[in-house]
């Protein structure tokens, strides 16, 4: 097989255990997540809007004391940019369906959650495909300090993520049932 028919593959497993825990979610699963960034408080906060069956983060990026961004697809093979979001912003869909706010400011973020498909313990994520934030990461890990902190459910862990050269590692990943710091 291929890596990208591996990674299909990988996907499609990923989905299905996303899926279940998504069923299984509760309203307390961001409680670990909003003690991470207690430690980033006052740093721009790149979230994402939810969708299908994702991990939500809104209560947490609504609890951050400083500006928070959602990303905002520019195009195909392109970084993300992060438009300033707040609860009650007006949104519009965006690419692929996700919310974005229909105005404000573009945010540049010290830290971002980052949603994803799967993890493993060395910190790497599978995510839908586009490579939109491993693109993202490297440009703003080149420009200094960023925590990229994976949020998922503890159920979309894997043994190991297929992973290729341009596959950007996470600093953090949160789940439900707690924090992990890959490699220590």
């Amino acid at each position: 097989m291929t890596l990208s028919e591996i990674k299909a593959a990988a996907r499609a497993e990923a989905f299905g255990r996303r899926k279940a825990a998504f069923a299984e979610r509760s309203a307390d699963d961001c409680r670990f997540l909003r003690e991470v960034l207690e430690d980033h408080a006052g740093e721009p906060l790149a979230g994402y809007m939810p969708m299908r069956t994702e991990i939500d983060c809104l209560p947490a990026m609504a609890a951050h004391p400083g500006p928070v961004g959602v990303p905002v697809i520019l195009g195909a093979g392109q970084a993300l940019k992060f438009r300033q979001w707040h609860p009650g912003a007006e949104m519009v869909a965006g690419e692929f369906g996700a919310l974005i706010p229909e105005t404000g400011d573009w945010v540049e973020p010290r830290v971002l959650i980052v949603p994803l498909l799967a993890f493993d313990r060395r910190g790497f994520r599978l995510g839908y495909g586009g490579g939109f934030y491993d693109r993202t990461l490297e440009g703003l890990r080149g420009k200094g300090q960023v925590t990229a902190i994976g949020f998922a459910f503890a159920a979309q862990e894997m043994a190991e993520v297929p992973i290729e050269a341009t596959d950007q590692p996470l600093d953090l990943i949160v789940t439900e049932r707690g924090v992990l710091a890959p490699g220590r």
